[in-house]
């Protein structure tokens, strides 16, 4: 497993500004080649950033990680399978999605670590379809994703939400999200138009 934290500056800042303008790129394949440029920039940087650590390696560093309710807003905290990026398009990822979870930021951290321990000890059931979980830490809410193989297979996306649940003792009506990674690769966001709940 690999631990990266990454300080994300906000995606959609609004201007304050009175008199600032929308311009509109009359050249759209120079923002397309853009954006893939901003894409390869940024998996060379998660790249730097992983550092693959044994079980024992693992708690040893994680006995000294800030708690996530001190963490800055918006931060993301990615522990992702050996040989997997927490990036949409990687190999692992591409076909599958992720299951969303939404808490209030109290508790977040305990539900966290509830899935840290339960992912590293080889807890959670249908462990061979998971390829990381995500801890994003928002203003209003943090949310835990926990991204799988293959969004195509119904049956093995809803059985890895009950064994989530199960696991983090929800209560089985607590509702959560699913939305597959070429989904958010389309409206270029993880959390919005999401189009399972469970």
């Amino acid at each position: 497993m690999e631990l990266v934290a990454e300080k994300k500056e906000s995606d959609n800042k609004i201007s304050s500004n009175p008199n600032s303008q929308s311009v509109v790129d009359p050249n759209p394949t120079a923002t397309a080649d853009k954006e893939s440029e901003d894409r390869e920039r940024q998996a060379r940087d998660l790249k730097a950033g992983l550092h693959p650590l044994k079980v024992e390696a693992f708690w040893v560093c994680y006995c000294h990680l800030a708690r996530p309710s001190s963490l800055p807003s918006p931060t993301d905290l990615h522990l992702f399978k050996e040989g997997i990026r927490p990036l949409w398009e990687d190999s692992a990822n591409c076909n599958g999605g992720k299951w969303i979870i939404r808490f209030k930021k109290a508790v977040s951290g305990r539900f966290w670590e509830d899935l840290v321990l339960a992912l590293v000890g080889d807890q959670l059931d249908y462990r061979d379809n998971i390829c990381g979980v995500v801890l994003s830490i928002r203003f209003n809410e943090d949310i835990l994703s926990v991204w799988n193989r293959n969004a195509s297979d119904h049956q093995a996306v809803m059985a890895l939400r009950d064994a989530i649940k199960r696991n983090l003792k929800l209560p089985y009506s607590y509702v959560m999200e699913y939305k597959a990674h070429d989904a958010s690769l389309r409206d270029k966001s993880s959390y919005r138009n999401t189009w399972l709940r469970g």
